[in-house]
């Protein structure tokens, strides 16, 4: 019996069944915490990659609301912020951000404007709001540990959250469709009054020109392809003006140190239609608004932002290089619904000779039209009824809309720069739907898509007489241009190290 008892003794000590349970329970938190650890670690990444795309969603809007019709500094920033992962206000971002998500409940943003020079990825100049032409969004958040922290229980000095950062960088890109720009600048005898602005300190038509040099400085006369002796043409400008001037003395305006071209009535060029593919300018002594075919010779290295080319008639009619540019002789009252038909069917015809491009139409003027009959050829009267007439001697402001707004039905986008329009005037709409109707009403409703878009609506909103029309946005005609020319543009992310360098 003793025996058999130490036996059994012996053989239970020699047996090494269920030692390994302890080194199998050690092993498994080992594994379980690096399992933790990458679940973690997984997260993180995950968040990361949700935290970067909320911050190029917030670079780029910000960057599109740089091209926006009358975008301030505020208004971008406020834009970056929206398409933000922000959770709460601070000192740049004063909303919750659209792209917040659970997965980063505690989310900083911080945007940023700067004017960096123009490279292979900054393709325009500090063109948009406060001079610049770049946005920079920089966001951070934190987030939950829920493995990581469980070290501590070893001894491990481990963090209970992990900070994220995510930066992104967007800016204006120069215009990508070819565009045929038609500029109509007022030259009636009012825009020979001086402008006591700050800003202007002029007479108006000087001004309303130099903010035209602005806008050529600032556009793409010739395709990459171009060198600076052979231009590719891209952007395209035509300068066309009121009242009409006689074609064979519109050289005049074109040619350095010559007097002024010969005012005649205004005409009534046909109304463009969609069927319409040809322009066919006046010619000798017949009455033409159009001071200059489109050019692309505007630039004398033919590249953005070269200095102006004396030789381009474009740039001599718009006072570059110390030149008069046109004046303002006037004499037959206002009447702009011809001129713009005729900028219109040019446009029309610009296009259709190169498809894909698009067509932009610009108007400077106060707004208020009041020729007489003897002052608009071929003239039809006083329409009866309350039917608008075109060429009629009454509801002269609405022709001017009417012809406006056919002009965006078919595909042109109107820009009107309202300089010193007054809140009453346009005396001869006494019918219509709008009879009774402001010089501010007339350009209000001209730019496209008024009044639920308000975009291509520009003023002077200056003192005196010419803070009649108010607008968000820019107030000076350097900048109103420059904000116009920054609406042709897109967005596009770049790279951060456009800002950081290399």
């Amino acid at each position: 019996m003793n025996g058999s008892r130490a036996s059994m003794i012996g053989t239970f000590v020699r047996r090494s069944d269920g030692q390994i349970l302890p080194w199998m329970a050690m092993m498994m938190v080992i594994f379980l915490g690096f399992a933790g650890i990458t679940i973690d670690l997984g997260r993180a990444w995950v968040y990361q990659r949700e935290l970067q795309a909320s911050t190029d969603a917030a670079a780029l809007a910000g960057a599109y609301a740089m091209t926006q019709g009358g975008a301030t500094t505020s208004s971008v920033l406020s834009e970056a912020c929206l398409f933000s992962s922000n959770t709460g206000t601070n000192s740049t971002c004063g909303v919750v951000g659209s792209n917040v998500t659970p997965n980063l409940p505690n989310v900083t943003t911080t945007p940023t404007l700067k004017c960096v020079p123009q490279s292979s990825y900054i393709q325009v100049g500090c063109v948009g709001p406060g001079g610049n032409n770049l946005i920079l969004v920089t966001q951070t958040a934190t987030m939950p540990t829920y493995f990581i922290r469980g070290l501590a229980a070893f001894g491990v000095n481990s963090a209970s959250t992990l900070t994220l950062n995510a930066n992104s960088t967007a800016t204006i890109v120069g215009s990508s469709p070819q565009l045929n720009v038609a500029v109509i600048v007022d030259t009636t005898a009012s825009m020979g009054q001086t402008d006591s602005d700050a800003s202007c300190k002029n007479t108006r038509i000087h001004c309303a020109l130099a903010g035209v040099q602005t806008m050529l400085g600032q556009l793409t006369p010739c395709a990459s392809t171009s060198s600076s002796g052979s231009c590719v043409g891209y952007d395209q400008v035509s300068l066309f003006t009121f009242p009409n001037v006689t074609a064979n003395t519109v050289s005049n305006d074109t040619t350095c140190g010559s007097g002024n071209p010969t005012i005649v009535p205004y005409t009534l060029p046909t109304q463009p239609s969609s069927g319409t593919t040809t322009w066919n300018p006046p010619t000798g002594t017949a009455g033409t608004y159009q001071i200059t075919s489109y050019l692309d010779n505007y630039s004398s290295t033919n590249a953005q932002g070269g200095s102006p080319n004396q030789n381009s008639g474009l740039n001599v009619a718009t006072g570059a290089g110390g030149c008069n540019g046109m004046q303002t002789p006037g004499g037959d009252g206002t009447y702009y619904a011809g001129v713009i038909n005729a900028a219109q069917t040019s446009l029309m015809a610009a296009s259709a000779a190169n498809p894909n491009s698009e067509n932009i139409m610009i108007i400077l003027s106060d707004g208020d039209a009041n020729a007489n009959s003897s002052k608009i050829a071929g003239n039809k009267g006083a329409a009866s009824g309350s039917t608008i007439v075109y060429g009629s001697t009454n509801d002269q402001c609405q022709q001017a809309i009417q012809a406006a707004q056919n002009a965006t039905a078919l595909g042109t986008t109107v820009y009107t720069v309202a300089y010193g329009a007054e809140s009453s005037g346009c005396s001869t709409d006494t019918s219509g739907s709008q009879a009774g109707l402001s010089p501010c009403s007339a350009m209000q409703y001209m730019s496209s898509g008024w009044p639920a878009n308000s975009s291509h609506f520009y003023s002077s909103n200056q003192s005196g007489t010419d803070g009649q029309c108010p607008a968000s946005g820019p107030n000076n005609l350097n900048d109103i241009f420059s904000a116009i020319t920054a609406s042709f543009s897109k967005a596009r992310l770049v790279p951060l190290t456009v800002v950081t360098g290399p």
